[in-house]
């Protein structure tokens, strides 16, 4: 499929695929794809960074690479690595044929044939379908040589492999990067991005988006699950629930058969949308009435 030529149709193709997407993002996506810039999303866990590099995937028909960072990623586990099993079999089975020249031999092991690629070097390959869309997620989980390592990849889209030399991409592949802002991303990096912070949605599009991704919930239970949800975040909790958690809720309720929400059915499931046992001991009681109670008061007409 060809890149969408306006925002509206970037919108109208993130739609198709379950995604519901506000104009500022829809925008910086556009322009993210027009100018071959990659994108930095940062926001609360939850909130739809990952899942829009899959609907940009699936919209585009193109494939999906994911890097999913951790503390401790280094550049070998994220470009190559050699296969040392098969390099050792190639080794132990020239010694008994009764040996090889020592410089083909070298040059064999080392060749494609045992190379293992990883995400950045599978980005970097061409592709029939067109350029690969790169999620390189929760990037803040890494630490700042891997960034560094990262500003240099992405500024010429191209990695070097000692043994093989340099790899560059024939085509740049499509970059979304995210960050939960567990700690800050260094500025020379993101200066190498178009930037955006997506923020957890107001009322209207959270109903939106729960009605593309849960479309069998009553609009009843909708408007009451998203209202409870976003009272829910105004609470002091550790981790505030996420559209994510919001969409496994409903479809929790769905599962129980649930029409309306109550006191005893938020008890019985809070463990679908607070994911700390101390968040949850805060909304036993009386507190999650309270907070259903102006969940419901707000939904009514003014």
């Amino acid at each position: 499929m060809t890149q969408p030529n306006s925002i509206d149709a970037v919108q109208t193709m993130l739609g198709a695929q379950g995604y519901v997407c506000g104009r500022a993002l829809a925008t910086v996506v556009f322009l993210s794809l027009k100018l071959g810039r990659p994108l930095f999303l940062e926001g609360e866990a939850g909130v739809g960074k990952t899942e829009i590099a899959k609907a940009l995937s699936a919209g585009l028909n193109r494939r999906l690479i994911r890097l999913q960072c951790y503390e401790g990623l280094d550049a070998s586990s994220a470009v190559y690595e050699w296969n040392f099993p098969a390099q050792m079999v190639a080794i132990r089975t020239a010694e008994a044929a009764g040996g090889a020249e020592r410089g083909a031999l070298q040059s064999e092991l080392f060749s494609d044939e045992y190379l293992i690629e990883r995400p950045l070097l599978q980005a970097m390959r061409p592709d029939e379908h067109g350029a690969p869309v790169l999620l390189i997620d929760e990037l803040d989980r890494t630490d700042e040589p891997f960034e560094a390592f990262l500003l240099e990849a992405l500024s010429d889209f191209q990695v070097t492999i000692p043994e093989l030399g340099t790899i560059k991409a024939s085509e740049p592949p499509i970059v979304i990067v995210t960050s939960n802002r567990t700690r800050e991303v260094h500025d020379a990096l993101k200066r190498r991005c178009l930037y955006h912070w997506v923020d957890y949605p107001d009322f209207d599009r959270e109903i939106e988006i729960l009605h593309a991704r849960a479309p069998e919930a009553a609009e009843a239970l909708s408007r009451e699950v998203v209202a409870f949800v976003q009272h829910l975040r105004t609470e002091d909790l550790f981790k505030k629930p996420g559209v994510a958690e919001t969409i496994d809720w409903a479809k929790c309720l769905l599962a129980l058969d649930v029409i309306n929400l109550s006191p005893e059915v938020i008890g019985d499931t809070l463990g679908a949308i607070l994911k700390y046992q101390d968040d949850i001991q805060k909304l036993q009681g009386s507190e999650a009435k309270r907070i259903l109670d102006d969940a419901k008061a707000s939904l009514e007409p003014v």
